[in-house]
């Protein structure tokens, strides 16, 4: 099938532009790029049934849908990215009082967060544009995604980090050997050093909220998310969607995949979504709540590594997909993200501080009526808890250590 990817367009001024004229982001006034899909010959060459009769269950059941140009035998050596399970907990629905209620649960991907799915895609991209090398600025999530697609790919990849971000997301950065550098500095400052850097030395650069490959990526959740759940109008009322925002990129990413299916007439109702923020990084929240579109930083201060962010690089289009789908921001404590953690373990997810942090937010709607009991509701774990071991642990009491005896167990469990 020919591919029907025609160029972008500017978030913010609209501007419009044929694929070979800009990489990263509007030449005139630096906003994130949409890509353009020519949706009407779509609509003739591409069938719903064909894709729910598709086997393959990985992103790449959506390649038709993706940026990419068709004819690649496999866009990456790793094809089991995506396609994540959503499960619906009956302990948490009893909990909350709730008939309707998902977890989707993105720890299962390859690197263990969310954010293979954008890396899988700028990797295909920078093989298909012959780019030798690529670059990334991350806390670790999509650096580690990043360092594990282009090892698969057989490709090379540099990481920015800051110097504070966890070791476990360092460690997964180095055993896919990838070319490390901690910053002493902030995410932003890692993230403007590696933009130089790709100037430079002519890397080609995946950083989220830039390259808007990234967004196509991300937006394959939401279409799993109609493909599982939503299709065919399996739900009488919209879906309530929670997802954390740090850059905007993930929430921007839904958003771009459920416009993408009502243009092609597959999407019977859009889904709400929520955007959930830590209060100590709550830059897109904050600009939403004052009803406007202008970004200001803050100086970010939060558990949630993930989504620790001073100035959002998707904020724009961040605040939109809460906005023109009717959903909301919501901001969380530190404490409630670490109450999330366990909370989301008894039900079988183990969740990084970022992604408890939508289930933080959730249950912050039903108790503040932003949601009713009765709405379908959605949350979306974007990595595992293996990510951030320290957080996990300061998040539970401490094992008790005991003698070898039975007695100790007696002992012990009575404590309990």
């Amino acid at each position: 099938m020919k591919h029907k990817f025609l160029g972008y367009r500017c978030s913010l001024c609209g501007e419009e532009y044929l694929h070979e004229e800009v990489i990263y982001v509007c030449p005139q006034d630096g906003g994130n790029l949409d890509i353009i899909y020519d949706f009407d010959a779509l609509k003739k060459t591409l069938s719903i049934e064909s894709l729910l009769t598709s086997r393959e269950e990985s992103i790449w059941r959506y390649l038709a849908l993706l940026p990419l140009g068709t004819g690649l035998e496999e866009p990456t050596a790793i094809t089991h990215v995506g396609w994540t399970p959503i499960y619906s907990p009956a302990r948490l629905k009893q909990v909350f009082d709730v008939s309707d209620f998902w977890v989707k649960d993105e720890s299962c991907n390859p690197t263990a967060s969310f954010k293979d799915r954008a890396s899988a895609v700028v990797v295909s991209r920078a093989k298909e544009i012959k780019a030798d090398v690529v670059v990334t600025a991350s806390t670790g999530n999509a650096g580690a995604a990043l360092a594990g697609m282009a090892a698969a790919a057989d490709h090379k990849a540099v990481i920015f980090a800051p110097r504070s971000a966890p070791p476990a997301k360092i460690a997964q950065l180095l055993i896919y050997n990838a070319t490390v550098l901690l910053v002493d500095g902030s995410y932003d400052q890692a993230f403007d050093l590696s933009i130089d850097a790709a100037e430079e030395f002519g890397w080609y650069c995946r950083n989220t909220g830039y390259n808007p490959f990234t967004l196509e990526g991300k937006k394959t959740a939401a279409l799993e998310i109609w493909e599982q759940l939503l299709y065919p109008g399996s739900l009488k009322d919209p879906l309530h969607i929670f997802v954390s925002v740090g850059d905007g990129n993930i929430i921007s990413g839904l958003h771009k995949g459920f416009k993408d299916l009502l243009e092609l007439g597959w999407l019977e109702m859009m889904p709400r979504i929520y955007g959930v923020q830590s209060e100590g990084s709550a830059a897109v929240a904050n600009t939403f709540l004052a009803g406007d579109e202008n970004i200001i930083p803050v100086s970010a201060n939060t558990r949630a590594d993930s989504i620790s962010v001073d100035l959002p690089r998707d904020g724009v289009r961040a605040v939109r997909a809460a906005r023109q789908t009717g959903g909301k921001y919501i901001t969380v404590s530190d404490e409630e993200i670490m109450t999330a953690i366990p909370e989301l373990g008894q039900v079988g997810v183990f969740a990084e501080p970022a992604g408890a942090a939508a289930y933080a937010g959730y249950k912050k709607a039903l108790i503040q009526s932003i949601v009713n009991h009765d709405a379908p509701a959605l949350v979306l774990n974007t990595g595992s808890g293996l990510k951030d071991v320290n957080a996990a642990m300061a998040s539970v009491k401490p094992a008790p250590v005991i003698e070898p005896t039975l007695r100790a167990i007696e002992k012990a469990l009575n404590k309990i």
